[in-house]
């Protein structure tokens, strides 16, 4: 596990970078700080900033130079002592131009924004859409212009935003501070126009400099479009902390919270509970005792449906309903044995009821996955699995709480779905290095693939020797075994960040403390169950 996140810090190290030194030192030239730094300077000492994303676009576009962290970095900090959202473009990558996964994770921001009734902040240098990809970027539903839209509806809800533009703020993306509640500009720097002054000389054949066409003085004297012009960005940035220091107070928090409680058992072990082998056996609990307060955990009926631990903990004295993957081996009191991470008929029963419960009790979720799926076999199907599964998986989607999910291992099929995955609206989703997110494992999936191409061969009237059917066996494992990669998941953003474990106390506490600004709970229904 050290190993792992010893890779990890290298690469996220690597990535800080941006587009590299050359590049920053470019931006000092012009008296403009990096992204990680005018979000250092913003935000709270002392105070934490969760970060976002910072590995999307991992390994992707390297026919194009690459896009460490998306072009952007951004996440959950605090301003004048208020917790908000904070997206800072990054100049120094492809001059903070939109890629496809840039606006995913400009997206999700916004996303953790209006689900969490949180304020945002826009640190804006960019370039706008990156034109080579921009069939990938600007006409769908997902794509660029959705920004704005969520603009204006955040705008609807009373969501606080303010846009600092400290660079370029290009064509489209000019939308985006003026529909901010607050606009402020760095003079010199700072420049909003829809087309920049080649273009306007190629459309009308007008000569202007950008400064004249769309800076801070235009658009504070003339225009009236800005709101405020600063000699400097730390100018610029003090302003941004007075405007958060004056916001209205947040609503009373609606979910339960008890003077926070260190866990008994220390969260430096986590490091050594999981097996290097995902498919041995562990205990569950050893995980969970060393991640809640006093490291105290209520099971809810835990005599039944063991393959799943359901149960009331706090977690820095949030109250939290549990619900988690138990790898142990479990023997039934029949003397069957049940493996551990695979949900049968009872656990399924048990997770919806308990889901179920922490609904109608407004108690927010959280799941910890390292789960292989379902039970097969004639014994499960005629026991009503599929019926049971689906019970679960219509609790977890019709649940109205927050949830909150660690993927600790793996991930696999329905699991993933029934164990509140990405597709299960999570308010946030994180994974530790260990993760694994897949249809199914690799050695299933790779002789599965196997033997249809077998019988594909054999339908032609060919065979394949076992040498050759080794070596094909072994590139399609090695191929999906590099598809559930969490770094794969993390660079398309199917995770928030991958973590170290023992850092996830604090990742849930800081996603229970944003999900506690919601005070809007809709009714709980889950429709149709069969029971």
């Amino acid at each position: 596990m050290k190993q792992s996140l010893s890779l990890l810090r290298t690469r996220l190290d690597k990535i800080a970078l941006g587009g590299g030194k050359k590049a920053i030192e470019k931006q000092r030239e012009k008296n403009k700080l990096t992204p990680r730094e005018r979000i250092a300077y913003l935000t709270d000492e002392g105070a934490p900033f969760t970060e976002i994303g910072a590995l999307a676009g991992y390994d992707m576009y390297e026919d194009q130079g690459g896009c460490p962290a998306g072009g952007t970095v951004a996440g959950i900090g605090y301003v004048s002592q208020r917790q908000c959202i904070i997206v800072a473009n990054d100049q120094t990558v492809k001059a903070g131009a939109w890629f496809p996964i840039t606006g995913k994770k400009n997206l999700r921001m916004q996303e953790i924004a209006m689900e969490n009734r949180l304020p945002i902040i826009y640190l804006v240098d960019s370039a706008g859409v990156f034109l080579p990809m921009q069939d990938e970027i600007f006409p769908d539903k997902e794509h660029f212009g959705r920004i704005f839209r969520n603009n204006a509806r955040m705008s609807a809800m009373g969501i606080t935003q303010i846009a600092a533009v400290m660079g370029a703020c290009v064509a489209g993306g000019a939308y985006l501070p003026i529909m901010s509640d607050e606009t402020l500009m760095v003079e010199g720097n700072g420049s909003i126009f829809l087309a920049g002054p080649y273009l306007v000389k190629a459309a009308i054949g007008e000569n202007i400099d950008a400064e004249t066409l769309g800076g801070a003085v235009t658009h504070t004297e003339i225009s009236g479009i800005a709101d405020y012009k600063f000699k400097t960005e730390q100018e610029c940035l003090d302003q941004v902390k007075k405007i958060m220091s004056k916001l209205g107070a947040p609503a009373p928090f609606i979910f339960h919270r008890a003077n926070p409680v260190a866990p008994k058992k220390n969260p430096e072990e986590l490091y050594g509970i999981l097996p290097e082998d995902a498919t041995k056996p562990y205990d569950m609990l050893d995980i969970i005792e060393r991640i809640v307060d006093d490291s105290a955990f209520e099971q809810f009926k835990e005599d039944y449906g063991k393959t799943i631990l359901c149960g009331y903990a706090r977690i820095e004295g949030w109250a939290v309903g549990i619900v988690a993957n138990q790898r142990k081996v479990i023997r039934t009191k029949k003397g069957e044995m049940q493996l551990g991470g695979v949900i049968y008929n009872d656990s399924a029963d048990k997770a919806a009821r308990f889901i179920m419960n922490c609904n109608q009790k407004k108690i927010p979720l959280v799941f910890l996955q390292d789960v292989t799926g379902f039970m097969v076999g004639s014994r499960s199907e005629h026991s009503g699995i599929i019926k049971d599964g689906a019970k679960m998986v219509n609790a977890v989607a019709n649940s109205v709480v927050p949830k909150i999910t660690i993927i600790v291992g793996n991930s696999f099929g329905a699991g993933n779905y029934a164990m509140c995955g990405k597709a299960y609206d999570p308010r946030f989703i994180y994974a530790w290095p260990t993760a694994r997110i897949a249809v199914m494992g690799g050695e299933q999936a790779a002789k599965t693939l196997l033997q249809i191409h077998v019988s594909a061969l054999k339908s032609k009237g060919q065979e394949i020797d076992p040498a050759e059917e080794k070596k094909l066996l072994d590139e399609i494992k090695g191929r999906y075994d590099s598809q559930t990669s969490p770094y794969y998941a993390a660079a398309r953003l199917w995770v928030d960040a991958i973590i170290d474990p023992a850092d996830t106390r604090r990742v849930i506490a800081e996603g229970l403390q944003a999900a506690a600004h919601n005070t809007e709970l809709p009714a709980f229904n889950t429709g149709v169950i069969q029971v």
